[in-house]
Order: structure tokens, then C-alpha cells, then sequence
């Protein structure tokens, strides 16, 4: 162990003495955290919190012991930190951590408004912080609502660009050839655009989504192109759950929610292109969905039956009205099922179940 000076070995000796309550105000941050996150609903990389070991305490008092009177002067004994997937969550959270915990706005920095050319890794936002009593508070340790402690919110190009740049000194005081820090800076450039860029992205697929449903709710579905969320915006207005009610109403039977999205490969198959496309093909054969769904369940007593037996009928008669015959049958229990044996036996029996019903003839 370093040998330090008498007063740097007091604010040891005071570190040693609080590591207990250190440990559970990591715990009470961490935690106060988490429930936030999970209240509003954001997803990060990562929420994590440390004390700083006794060796990197001693390093930091070697180096500037006679800055700090006491241990309460290092505000980042304990260091907390969030890594965001987005630029735009970093201000989201900061607006939230500043309602959450008491800001010691005096030694709190926004490392982002300072520019550097080489300090993308270290755009975090600094927030010295105490817990305020009104969000903790415990009788018998009244000095963690007195105690600070650093938080830190990143990116995670960012938190990743900091770790590189700490493994390779770039950052450390060591110095490395202009060479290599020329192309240190350029990649830093890359990163940080790269992080505009998702969150750039992510706004306008917000914007397309909120477009798409306004242009579903309006019915003007030949305006949308038929996609992954396109359908899956379709599928939220339950197109059909009409023609469901009416086949499980032939045996009084109970329906059991599923997913639907499998079918986006199936549509897609068929040559649909827009929402319009989809619609008017269940619009067209719904009639002959639930004639098939009678032969299915007419001399049943089932009294469960899966959301997804108005789409899967719907395309059964589209595919058997079509041509498909049983190879067609068994493409499409392929595509919603996956492949397996059993395929082949379902596709034998859904082509007998509709027997000789009107749309078998129309080849």
C-alpha cells in the first residue's frame, strides 16, 4: 500500500469508517434508478453503480490530497452511471434525475457543451447529486441524504469510445504519436455522428409509425405500403375480430388471444404490396372463411378456438380459390407453423374439410 501524508491517511481512515453506508446508498441509488426506468417506460444499455476501491482512492489522494479537507469533498467516491441507446434519452433522463435527486448544480458539468475536438468519449453528463429525504430516508443513517455522489449519463457509443480510449492511454496522460491520435479524433467524429444518426432514425420511424396509424384509422390503407409495422399497426385496429365473434359463436366457444404477425410473409406471397391489398382480400373472402370454419367445427364441441382461425381460413379459401390446392396449403401451414411433418397431414385434411364448397371451383 502507497504511504500517505496524515491528513490524506484521515480521510482513508473516515473512507473505511462509511464503506458500510456507502454500500447502502449504492444500493438506494441503484435501485431508485431502476424504478424510475421501469415507471417510464425506457429501455437503456445498462444502470450501474460502484464505491471507488481503496487503491484508486489512494491514487487520487496522492495525486490531490490537499485539495479535500474531508472524505465528503471527493464527490465521486460513489460514482453512478446510465448508458442510454440514444442522444435524445440523455436529456430525457437529465430532466427526470434532476426531479429525482438533489443537484449540487455548483460542481455539476455537462461535459457535451464543452466542444472538444477529441472528447466525444467524454460527452457524458455530470451530475453531482444527494438523496433528497422526501425520496429516502432511514432514521438510524441520516448522513446518506448528506452524503454526494457523482452520476454520470452516456451513450453507448460513447461509454464504449471511453473504455477504448482508456485502454489505450489515449486519455491517461500518456502520450501517443500524432499519427495515431489524427485517426483517434477521426473515429470520434465517425462515433458521434453515428450517434446523431440513430437517434435521427429512431425520431423518424416515430413519425412514420404515428403517419401510418393516422392513415389506417382514416381507412386510406392504399396510401401504405405493407411492412413489418404497417402490419403490425393493421393488426391493432383488429380487423377481425368480426368474422372471429361469428365462428366461435357456432359453437359458443371461448377465443384465445395470439400473435397474428407470421402472416405478414403470407400477404406478402400473395403479391400484396399496400394495407389495401390485405384488406381487400379478407373484405373478399371472409364469407367463404366462415362456411369453411362450419365443416371445421360443425360436428365439434370445441369451445376454444385460436384468434388466428378467421386470417388462417381467410387464406386457405384465397389460396384454394386460387389454384393452390394442397401444395398451396402446405406453403402457407409452412410459413405460420414452420416446417414440420405434421404440415403435411393439416394440408390433406384442410383441403377434404372444404370439400366441394363454392370457392374450390373458382380456379
Amino acid at each position: 500500500m502507497e504511504t500517505l501524508d496524515i491528513h490524506c491517511q484521515t480521510i482513508m481512515d473516515e473512507y473505511h469508517a462509511s464503506f458500510p453506508l456507502m454500500e447502502k446508498m449504492k444500493m438506494v441509488v441503484l435501485d431508485k434508478l431502476q424504478q424510475t426506468l421501469e415507471r417510464i417506460g425506457m429501455e437503456v444499455t445498462a444502470v450501474e453503480a460502484r464505491i471507488k476501491t481503496e487503491k484508486s482512492l489512494t491514487g487520487k489522494l496522492k495525486l490531490k490530497g490537499y485539495k479535500y479537507q474531508n472524505l465528503g469533498d471527493i464527490t465521486d467516491v460513489l460514482g453512478a452511471r446510465i448508458i442510454t441507446f440514444y442522444t435524445d434519452d440523455v436529456d430525457r433522463l437529465a430532466s427526470i434525475v434532476e426531479q429525482l435527486f438533489d443537484i449540487d448544480w455548483d460542481n455539476s458539468v455537462d461535459k457535451r457543451r464543452l466542444h472538444q475536438l477529441d472528447s466525444f468519449g467524454y460527452n457524458s453528463l455530470h451530475y453531482i447529486c444527494r438523496i433528497p429525504s422526501s425520496l429516502y430516508c432511514d432514521p438510524e443513517s441520516p448522513q446518506l441524504n448528506q452524503m454526494r455522489f457523482e452520476l454520470q449519463i452516456r451513450t453507448t457509443l460513447q461509454h464504449a469510445w471511453a473504455a477504448i480510449n482508456h485502454d489505450t492511454g489515449y486519455k491517461t496522460g500518456i502520450e501517443i504519436p500524432k499519427e495515431y491520435l489524427r485517426q483517434m479524433n477521426r473515429l470520434a467524429g465517425m462515433l458521434e455522428m453515428a450517434d446523431d444518426e440513430f437517434s435521427r432514425i429512431r425520431t423518424e420511424l416515430t413519425d412514420y409509425r404515428r403517419r401510418v396509424q393516422q392513415l389506417v384509422q382514416n381507412g386510406k390503407l392504399d396510401d401504405v405500403q405493407l411492412d413489418g409495422d404497417t402490419f403490425g399497426s393493421f393488426l391493432h385496429a383488429r380487423p377481425l375480430d368480426s368474422l372471429n365473434r361469428k365462428i366461435a359463436a357456432i359453437n359458443q366457444a371461448e377465443i384465445q388471444e395470439v400473435p397474428l404477425m407470421g402472416y405478414l410473409r403470407v400477404f406478402k406471397a400473395f403479391g400484396c404490396q399496400t394495407l389495401g391489398d390485405v384488406s381487400r382480400i379478407i373484405k373478399q373472402y371472409s364469407d367463404d372463411a366462415y362456411r369453411l370454419a362450419r365443416h371445421q367445427l360443425g360436428n365439434t364441441d370445441l369451445d376454444i378456438i385460436s384468434s388466428s382461425v378467421g386470417m388462417q381460413n381467410i387464406c386457405i379459401v384465397y389460396i384454394l380459390s386460387q389454384g393452390g390446392g394442397r401444395m398451396g396449403l402446405l406453403r402457407l401451414f409452412n410459413a405460420i407453423n414452420g416446417e414440420n411433418p405434421q404440415n403435411e397431414l393439416l394440408a390433406e385434411m384442410t383441403f377434404n374439410q372444404a370439400g366441394n364448397l363454392p370457392f374450390m371451383n373458382n380456379k
